[in-house]
């Protein structure tokens, strides 16, 4: 069996000690750089049995058609919207992912990220290394309303910081129930009363028909002007035209962001020209302990797939 890594540019093979496990299960090649073209991809995969994928490469179906040996990706990470679904399904091609096992970092990025806002950290840094001593007031999550969307692994955790830090939480998700609102610690409720009673909205919803710009100027226009929005789920979830547009006119408070719709963001942005704004380049989940676990996790589901053990796929 050929297993192919088209996309190790974080070293997270190299760097974890696991790969003579991968190296177990079949031939294995790494490429320790991007695959972000369609026609790298397919010159990379071409050969393969199996792909693992750490990063955003284009599993189109035209690469699919290319790579006609190809019958698992492995997605290291819990987004697989980078992948034709429908095309693997046609094709016979399985797709697994590895959910949960970057929960905890990325809780923790996103509670950093509200907190370096509210309390703003870049700016106040900033002032001080200019020989600066700035004393208005900053922001304070501790009896402050946590919104959560999305109450997934990431959520749960989410959640779970927050109320460490004397939040209140309430929640949305697609499909609430009252059980798993206890065991959560936290109510669910309306997605529009969500956003006018939090001072802090976090999302961690994917990327799907079903998420992509559901956060717009609507959404926008029912938050507190106080209030901060953090994404670490997926850019496109939120209609960045109109998270500009409303904090350039001081409609919500500011923003933590560690997704966009463009990766990397362009140096342009507008949002890089925003005091309010704190940015991070997608790393919530890059650690050496999520990296080590995703890494196990992926290598579990290629070894599972290949004994006909395999208990859940995405496709």
């Amino acid at each position: 069996m050929n297993i192919v890594v088209p996309d190790d540019a974080a070293r997270i093979v190299a760097d974890s000690g696991l790969e003579p496990q991968l190296r177990e299960l079949g031939t294995l090649r790494v490429h320790e750089s991007g695959a972000y073209t369609e026609a790298l991809l397919a010159e990379r995969i071409a050969e393969a049995d199996v792909a693992l994928s750490f990063a955003a490469s284009p599993f189109i179906r035209a690469v699919l058609e290319a790579c006609p040996r190809l019958r698992h990706i492995a997605v290291f990470g819990i987004g697989v919207d980078n992948v034709d679904l429908d095309a693997c399904r046609q094709r016979g091609i399985t797709v697994t992912n590895t959910p949960g096992y970057s929960a905890a970092t990325v809780a923790e990025k996103a509670i950093a990220l509200a907190l370096a806002v509210a309390h703003r950290m870049p700016m106040l840094d900033a002032s001080v290394r200019r020989g600066g001593w700035p004393q208005e007031p900053v922001g304070q999550l501790h009896g402050a309303t946590l919104g959560v969307v999305g109450t997934g692994p990431i959520g749960q955790r989410v959640i779970a910081v927050g109320r460490g830090l004397g939040m209140d939480a309430i929640a949305w998700t697609f499909n609430p129930s009252e059980e798993r609102a206890q065991e959560y610690g936290a109510r669910f409720v309306g997605l529009d009363e969500l956003l006018a009673r939090s001072d802090v909205v976090s999302l961690q919803l994917p990327l799907s028909a079903e998420t992509e710009g559901l956060f717009g100027a609507r959404e926008l226009a029912l938050m507190k002007p106080t209030a901060i929005l953090v994404n670490v789920g997926r850019g496109a979830v939120v209609d960045e035209d109109a998270l500009v547009a409303a904090l350039q006119a001081g409609r919500i408070g500011g923003a933590g962001l560690d997704v966009f719709a463009i990766e990397p963001l362009p140096a342009a942005h507008p949002l890089t020209t925003l005091d309010s704004v704190v940015l991070s380049p997608h790393n919530a989940a890059n650690t050496p302990q999520a990296n080590r676990a995703g890494l196990e996790l992926a290598i579990r589901n290629i070894r599972d797939w290949q004994q006909g053990t395999l208990r859940t796929s995405i496709v």
